[in-house]
């Protein structure tokens, strides 16, 4: 599907906005893209004059926001519901010898099907190639590339598909990665040190070689989604899209390197880099909601921009959720259920709720066999690719309720957690998780729950203004609670303070209210509110390294703060992303923004005064 015929047709079913003012790429287009999304019915969002204020510049391409808006946008990009693909990978994956000819009618239909995942190279030029930029020519300013966030280090492309080669094998990657404007001729990749881009650079990089790269902008919206699908490494991403399609996507070589990519993108970046140049980059607002550190990665020196005739500038935005990525990680998650089965059978289902960011918090619901199974599917999850990444993990009966819904699975879990549900363990995080107390390694959490119900273990009930009145008595920080299913075995205490001391001490405290607390969470005042358990359950599977914050005795705490080097931890904490106030207010007053207050506070958009 053509990016056009996209355009055309979620017009047609009016899921497109088309804002026709003269946004800024500064802040202004973003900030109202990571609104938009938030909203109960998102739309698609093609800014189709947008303007650098700060250098007077105007560009030719327009930029399109929100891809992926919601559900339904989703289902359409794909063709089909995600489930329906998910049995047609779990149709391949099982099947069985043919016995009669109508089974090898049946067979033969469904491997017919894959002569469609392979790309087929073309000798011509693509229409990523109708305009071309080389040498003196080449000059990224004419690419409206965004700066999403007030402390970011600078302008940043977020739906760049980067395809790369291995050196030692013709084996081509495609993979999402965040890429800094540096100058008008130089960006800087950041590649995490786990991925299969930053394994290629590694080779290059060991024999003192350039490294080709060609970064695609734009095309058929399922290369994008492509290019964060967690597939075995060597397995190029193009294969999904050719089995989703059921048609072989058709790729071109670039221009100045021997990497191919497809021929109807919008914009390539092609380029090398250096095997010893790097460069600071960052801050960045990420996917987690918090600014990454400025850290060294490599920089690509651009040697050629081509373009369609009339290219569309796609871009994303990441932040706090829900954003983009819920609707994508939607189907990802669906799609690849059958491939998560393979290796763990007795898994039948599984959620990852975007307000865990996906991989702080995965729910699965099992079928255990034997005592010891739960935490046997533990620790194979945490071993399969990108679920390594994962760091809270619960696991449910089959007799639990839906995954998605939450106020009753809250209910089944919270009913069935013994002293023994628990299992804390170390492994890799992933390189932007910033709870961890040492850099790429951290802990890691298992739930157990698919046992019966359990008995109640606290006596009393207080209400909340009572609770609050003896806490206060224990430890001054203490600012306010609030208690979440209260009707429960095991009732949830949230308790906000301003933080002077380790929380570990605060705890030690509270343990002579044994009788009336069972699980307390501790948070930060500033910047939240007790009464969103949305935006709670987002910065507490944020904050938390369960080998350091998670305490189970005699009550059960869990430390979501702010970490100091008096907690024992030494990196740098980083920042909550809020949006400009200034920009919010003037995007108000131009009509261009209609949301109350209550919304910009409720997912914390802005930062709340007084907070």
């Amino acid at each position: 599907m053509k990016i056009e015929e996209f355009l055309k047709e979620v017009d047609r079913r009016s899921w497109l906005k088309i804002i026709q003012d003269p946004l800024d790429v500064n802040l202004e287009i973003p900030h109202l893209a990571y609104v938009e999304v938030k909203k109960e019915n998102p739309k698609v969002l093609l800014f189709t004059n947008p303007v650098d204020k700060l250098e007077g510049r105007r560009y030719n391409i327009p930029v399109l926001m929100n891809t992926f808006a919601n559900f339904e946008i989703t289902e359409f990009i794909f063709g089909k519901h995600p489930d329906k693909i998910a049995q047609e990978i779990e149709q391949i994956i099982h099947l069985k010898p043919p016995s009669s000819l109508r089974d090898k009618l049946s067979t033969l239909s469904k491997l017919f099907k894959l002569k469609n995942v392979f790309p087929k190279r073309s000798k011509k030029r693509g229409e990523c190639q109708e305009v071309i930029h080389t040498t003196d020519e080449v000059d990224l300013d004419i690419l409206p590339i965004l700066k999403t966030w007030p402390k970011d280090g600078g302008k940043f492309i977020t739906a760049g598909q980067i395809y790369t080669k291995s050196l030692s094998e013709d084996v081509q990657n495609l993979g999402l990665y965040r890429i800094q404007k540096l100058s008008k001729d130089r960006l800087i990749i950041h590649w995490q040190i786990h991925k299969d881009g930053s394994n290629f650079y590694s080779e290059y990089r060991k024999v003192g070689k350039k490294m080709p790269v060609s970064i695609a902008i734009g095309g058929d919206p399922l290369y994008f989604w492509c290019g964060q699908a967690p597939l075995p490494p060597k397995m190029f991403e193009l294969l999904l899209y050719g089995f989703i399609r059921e048609k072989n996507p058709v790729l071109v070589k670039s221009i100045t390197n021997d990497i191919y990519i497809p021929s109807d993108v919008d914009i390539v970046i092609e380029g090398e880099i250096e095997p010893e140049e790097i460069h600071p980059e960052g801050p960045f607002g990420d996917h987690t909601g918090y600014y990454t550190p400025v850290e060294n990665f490599p920089v690509m020196r651009v040697k050629a921009i081509t373009m369609k005739k009339s290219p569309i500038y796609m871009a994303t935005v990441v932040g706090k959720p829900p954003l983009e990525d819920k609707y994508m990680g939607w189907a990802t998650e669906r799609i690849f259920l059958p491939l998560l089965k393979a290796t763990v059978p007795d898994m039948i289902d599984y959620h990852m709720p975007e307000s865990g960011c996906f991989h702080n918090l995965l729910i699965a619901k099992i079928n255990p066999r034997y005592k010891g199974h739960s935490k046997q599917i533990m620790h194979a999850l945490w071993g399969v690719g990108q679920m390594s990444f994962l760091k809270h993990a619960i696991f449910v009966g089959p007799d639990a309720p839906s995954l998605t819904d939450y106020e009753n699975l809250s209910k089944y879990i919270l009913n069935r957690l013994t002293q023994k549900s628990f299992l804390v363990t170390e492994g890799i995080v992933d390189q932007l998780d910033h709870s961890s107390y040492e850099e790429l390694v951290g802990g890691k959490l298992g739930i157990d729950v698919t046992q019966e119900i359990v008995d109640r273990n606290i006596t009393e009930v207080l209400l909340e203004a009572d609770l609050l009145g003896r806490i206060k008595e224990l430890d001054e920080d203490i600012v306010s609670l609030k208690q979440y299913m209260t009707d429960t075995k095991n009732p949830i205490t949230f308790i906000a303070v301003k933080k002077t001391k380790p929380m570990r001490q605060v705890f030690e405290k509270l343990k002579s209210l044994k009788d009336n607390l069972r699980i307390v969470i501790f948070i930060d005042s500033e910047n939240n509110q007790l009464d969103n358990p949305y935006m709670l359950l987002w910065r507490v599977s944020n904050n938390i390294d369960a080998l350091h914050d998670v305490w189970i005795e005699e009550i059960w705490g869990i430390d979501a703060t702010r970490k100091l080097p008096y907690d024992g931890y030494n990196r740098e904490w980083p920042e909550d992303v809020f949006c400009d106030r200034e920009v919010i207010e003037n995007l108000r007053k131009e009509f261009l923004l209609d949301v109350t207050e209550d919304f910009l506070y409720r997912y914390q958009i802005i930062r709340r005064e007084g907070l």
